[in-house]
């Protein structure tokens, strides 16, 4: 049963970017702004939305330490597995506010993620606050730095017509459809990991992560194969925000999360600065402004590598 919760988990998340996609270009025609920018909010929110369900949960559950292996972990697979296979099908364009704002504010929030778990072993609702406002305020200043849709790439066309009843439609199929194969993905990963013997701590950072880490991966190689490339790096970028700011901030406010598994911090969220902190160097060496499929390679290799780790060193 595990291997069917898995596949129809990978069938729906796949179906959900599809999609997620397609309403979100729709709209970014509605509202008039760019594409990136629909990236970076719709799109990054939707596909954040399972790390928020299952990090809330947990800690209503009583067990909020699930939430920093659940988002440093997908961190890390939104990087290393989810850039890199969508750099493997199709080179990334890097515009100027990948320099300029979404990857300064990623490394922002990543850091300052790393000196309040480092500070005192514990994310408190004040630290909590801090991360959720800081969401909020970049979220605002993207929107008021926002482009034109006009000097976005081309896409389809078609969409620019969709009535708002089918957008929402849209939405709301790919949002559920994400949440669904989410939930069975993680449920079949999650068995098939304690079958093996693996401990929580290493389910969470690995399985779990890439359980949910999948909606961007389906969403963005979805968009990279559709040439929609300012989706699927805005996407990736946007998803890292959302995860710190958001599920850590919102989890956080409402209950006290403590690190448990000392390998987050001795190991893990090491792992998520080097990635995050990696792009830089690839979007400019060798070849400045795109991320391409060498690229990608190492970058898939490199979490390969962590993957390894975390399994024979957890």
């Amino acid at each position: 049963m595990s291997v069917v919760y898995l596949i129809l988990g990978f069938v729906l998340l796949v179906v959900g970017g599809e999609y997620l996609v397609r309403s979100s270009v729709a709209l970014s025609f509605k509202l008039n702004i760019s594409k990136f920018v629909i990236g970076m909010t719709v799109v990054s929110f939707a596909t954040s939305a399972p790390e928020l369900l299952v990090s809330l949960q947990a800690a209503f559950n009583g067990s909020p330490a699930i939430a920093i292996n659940n988002v440093v972990g997908s961190n890390i697979a939104n990087i290393g597995l989810v850039l890199g296979i969508t750099a493997m099908v199709g080179s990334i364009s890097v515009d100027r506010s990948f320099y300029k704002m979404n990857w300064p504010v990623m490394m922002v929030f990543s850091m300052v993620l790393f000196y309040f778990l480092y500070n005192d072993n514990k994310l408190v609702y004040w630290e909590g606050i801090i991360l959720f406002s800081g969401l909020l305020i970049f979220l605002f200043a993207l929107i008021r730095g926002q482009k034109s849709s006009a000097d976005s790439e081309d896409v389809d066309i078609n969409l620019a017509q969709v009535s708002n009843f089918k957008m929402a439609l849209w939405l709301s199929i790919g949002a559920a459809a994400l949440y669904f194969g989410s939930e069975w993905l993680v449920r079949g990963a999650t068995e098939i990991a304690t079958q093996l013997g693996v401990s929580e701590a290493v389910i969470g950072v690995t399985m779990i992560a890439i359980g949910t880490s999948v909606p961007e991966l389906a969403a963005s190689v979805i968009a990279a194969a559709k040439q929609e490339k300012a989706i699927s790096l805005g996407n990736l970028i946007g998803s890292n925000i959302f995860n710190i700011g958001s599920v850590l901030g919102l989890t956080s406010i409402i209950k006290t999360i403590p690190i448990n598994e000392p390998m987050i911090l001795s190991r893990d969220i090491f792992w998520m600065l080097i990635f995050a902190g990696i792009i830089l160097p690839l979007a400019l060496i060798p070849k400045r402004h795109e991320i391409n499929k060498i690229k990608g390679f190492l970058l898939v290799l490199g979490y390969g590598t962590f993957v390894f780790l975390a399994f024979f060193t957890g």
